[in-house]
C-alpha cells in the first residue's frame, strides 16, 4: 500500500520531509505546500510533485500530511487536516498549549487517525540501540547546544531544543517528575536563549538538563549513569557507548574491570525511521512510537518550567 501524502511547510525541515516522502516506497508524495509560492515551486520541482500555496488545497486529495509550519500554526493546520480525515505528523512542539493539544488529541481519537508528534530523536540510532540497556538510571545528564537561528525567534530554547530531550526523558525514565529547578538567561532574544534545568524523578532518577542557542557549533549528548553502567551517547554524530562492569574478574580486560561496548547501529537517517513509523502505523493501523499524548506532555513539562523558570 502507498500512502498518498503531503508536506505542509517546506522550510528548514520540511524539505527534508518532503525529500523522504518522495522516495520512500510506502508513500506517493502528492503535493508539497508553502505560502512562498517561489519556494513550494522549487522544493516540489525538486522532488517532482505538485506545489500549492493553501494546504486546504490538498484536503480530500491525500491520505496523510506531515505539518512543518512554524509552531504557532500547527493548531489550525492540524485541526483542519484531522476534520477532514487526514492522519498527521506535527512537528514538536506539537502546540504552544494543553487546551489545543487536548483537543487536537480528540479529534483524532473520534476520527481514528493517526497523530504523531516529529520528537526525531527518540528515531536516533543511537538511542534505538542504547534503550535495552537503560535499567533504572540514577542521573542523566544532558547537554543540546547550538548557534541561534532567527527562524525560531518565537519561542526559547525550552520549547525549541530543550524539548527534545524532555520527551527522551519520558522515554528513558518512564517515570512522573516530582520537582524541578529552572533558571535561565536572555541573551540574543527576548526568551530564554540558556536554560538549566534540574529534574527530580518519583522513583529517585534525577537529570540535569541544559539548552543553548547561542554556542558556535553543534554539541548533543546525553550520558546516563546506572548502578552497573554508565552510557554515552552523541545525538548529532550517531554514537554508542556503554562502559559497564564486568562479573568475570578473569576476564577482566582493563585496569577497572570495565567493559565498553559498541553496539552496531542502524544506518539511516533519524527522519526516515520517524516517517517510516509514521507510513507503518497507518498501512497497519497501530498507534505511533511518539503518540499525541506524549507530545502534549512533553509540552506541558516545558510550559511548566517556563513558569517557574528563574532569571
Amino acid at each position: 500500500m502507498r500512502v498518498k501524502t503531503a508536506v505542509i511547510g517546506t522550510g528548514c525541515l520540511g524539505q527534508h520531509h518532503a525529500r523522504i516522502l518522495k522516495c520512500h516506497p510506502n508513500s506517493k508524495l502528492e503535493f508539497v505546500v508553502d505560502i512562498d509560492e517561489k519556494r513550494a515551486r522549487k522544493i516540489a520541482k525538486t522532488n517532482k510533485t505538485n506545489y500549492l500555496t493553501d494546504f486546504n488545497a490538498v484536503l480530500g486529495k491525500v491520505d496523510a500530511a506531515v505539518i512543518s509550519v512554524p509552531t504557532p500554526y500547527h493548531y489550525k493546520a492540524t485541526k483542519s487536516l484531522l476534520k477532514n480525515n487526514v492522519h498527521c505528523l506535527v512537528e514538536k512542539p506539537f502546540t504552544l498549549n494543553l487546551k489545543e493539544a487536548e483537543e487536537l488529541i480528540e479529534i483524532a481519537r473520534i476520527k481514528n487517525l493517526i497523530l504523531q508528534v516529529g520528537h526525531v530523536e527518540r528515531f536516533n540510532p543511537a538511542v534505538i540501540a542504547a534503550a535495552p540497556f537503560i535499567n533504572n538510571p540514577k542521573f542523566i545528564e544532558v547537554n543540546r547546544l547550538g548557534p541561534y537561528n532567527s527562524r525560531v525567534n518565537h519561542t526559547g530554547v525550552v520549547l525549541d531544543l530543550m524539548i527534545h530531550d524532555l520527551d527522551i526523558l519520558f522515554f528513558l525514565i518512564r517515570d512522573k517528575v516530582t520537582s524541578f529547578e529552572a533558571h535561565g538567561a536572555r541573551v540574543l532574544s527576548d526568551n530564554e536563549d540558556i536554560a538549566k534545568v534540574r529534574l527530580k524523578y518519583s522513583n529517585g532518577c534525577v537529570a540535569d538538563v541544559s539548552a543553548s542557542r547561542i554556542s558556535i557549533g553543534k554539541y548533543r549528548r546525553i550520558r546516563i549513569f546506572q548502578s552497573d553502567s554508565y552510557i554515552s551517547i552523541d545525538y548529532t554524530k550517531k554514537s554508542l557507548k556503554i562502559y559497564k562492569k564486568k562479573n568475570d574478574r578473569k576476564r577482566i580486560i582493563s585496569p577497572f574491570g570495565i567493559e565498553i561496548k559498541k553496539p552496531k547501529l542502524r544506518s539511516n537517517e533519524p527522519l526516515f525511521y520517524e516517517l517510516d513509523n509514521f507510513l507503518t502505523s497507518i498501512i497497519n493501523g497501530r498507534e505511533p512510537s511518539v503518540t499525541g499524548k506524549q507530545g502534549k506532555d512533553a509540552v506541558e513539562l516545558a510550559l511548566n518550567i517556563l513558569k517557574n523558570m528563574t532569571f
